[in-house]
């Protein structure tokens, strides 16, 4: 298991590009003027011993010394034990609807982002709860079984898109029967299920059926609800840009709105809440406040105790190619001139 102390210092990275930029265009512009005062023959006779590789070697040992003592500065710790430790907490599913409906851009950015950025505030707020993420459309799709790894939750959330489940519709049944399996404690009473949705629901009259048989299983369910109920067209992009917006087989523009109706139907039912996802903040406040009101279960879960420091490696190297990069000569080397690698001599 690896962490990051200062995470921070991953964006002096960006200066690695910028600096090849800036040498590429002083080695064009050095050769424009090389050129203006001599033909390549006599800037040979010249300068018999200049390397034409030389400076591109100190620039990568420059850029590996500034990458490496970057890597030092975020101080990267490895953990080197493993132990089982007590924890109480709730057991919690999301599931978040990613349907194309969920690209309608009627709450900023969009529905899915706000979705994702939802969860993951909430993920921020819990301490020793376990977690697990669903996907669903037209079918429902395990994205993160129960764990208390909350980096593993939030990447494998951002990856999440309308692009990763092929049968779209939205079907809000599965998600809760998915749901129902990832709870295999059969003693565990503290069972909390998360709908993150804007409402559209193609089950068919099942879903509640669904949710009864949820509420069977001890599963607790809040919906969360992202979107206006006044609705908005559902672009279609392409590397970014609108190409068009969805029509039905009419031709005519979809406006896809926020069903709360079936969102506080389900929540109803099951025993929970509706919340609106519309603020984050009182959303999530809400949420938080709901979750410390519930009795915790205890559970074991294995966590790594102890980590070490490993930037003095990175340090090391940083430096060594530092000192490299100082006192590389721009001049060809003996051995290196008689191997002719590069044939900078063959016309000699």
């Amino acid at each position: 298991m690896v962490q990051f102390d200062e995470k921070l210092y991953f964006y002096l990275l960006g200066i690695i590009p910028v600096i090849i930029l800036l040498f590429l265009l002083l080695q064009v512009w050095k050769r424009a003027k090389q050129r203006e005062f001599a033909n390549s023959e006599m800037l040979k006779r010249l300068a018999p011993n200049k390397s034409s590789f030389k400076s591109w070697l100190k620039l990568v040992f420059f850029l590996a010394g500034l990458g490496f003592l970057t890597l030092a500065l975020v101080n990267p710790k490895i953990g080197t034990k493993l132990e089982t430790v007590k924890r109480e907490g709730v057991d919690i599913v999301f599931a978040v609807d990613v349907s194309k409906s969920m690209l309608a851009e009627d709450i900023a950015p969009n529905r899915l982002e706000k979705a994702k950025r939802l969860v993951s505030e909430i993920i921020n707020q819990l301490a020793s709860d376990r977690i697990g993420i669903i996907a669903y459309a037209g079918q429902a799709f395990p994205q993160l079984p129960i764990t208390t790894d909350y980096g593993a939750a939030k990447m494998f959330l951002q990856s999440m898109n309308t692009e990763m489940l092929s049968s779209q519709g939205t079907a809000i049944d599965a998600a809760i029967d998915l749901a129902t399996t990832y709870f295999d404690d059969q003693d565990q009473t503290n069972r909390v299920l998360f709908i993150v949705s804007d409402g559209e629901d193609h089950s068919e009259g099942s879903t509640l059926t669904s949710v009864e048989r949820a509420l069977d299983n001890g599963i607790k369910i809040f919906t969360i609800g992202v979107g206006k109920s006044k609705g908005a067209p559902i672009p279609i992009k392409r590397n970014g840009v609108v190409q068009s917006l969805k029509k039905n087989s009419e031709g005519e523009v979809v406006i896809s709105k926020l069903n709360e109706q079936v969102l506080v139907d389900i929540a109803d039912l099951g025993e929970g809440k509706y919340i609106n996802g519309s603020n984050t903040d009182d959303a999530v406040d809400f949420i938080k406040e709901e979750l410390n009101q519930m009795d915790k279960k205890e559970f074991e879960a294995k966590q790594f105790a102890e980590y070490k420091d490993q930037f003095q490696w990175f340090l090391g190297i940083g430096l060594l190619f530092l000192f490299l990069d100082i006192f590389l000569l721009d001049r060809k080397t003996r051995w290196l001139k008689k191997l002719n690698l590069f044939n900078e001599h063959d016309n000699e």
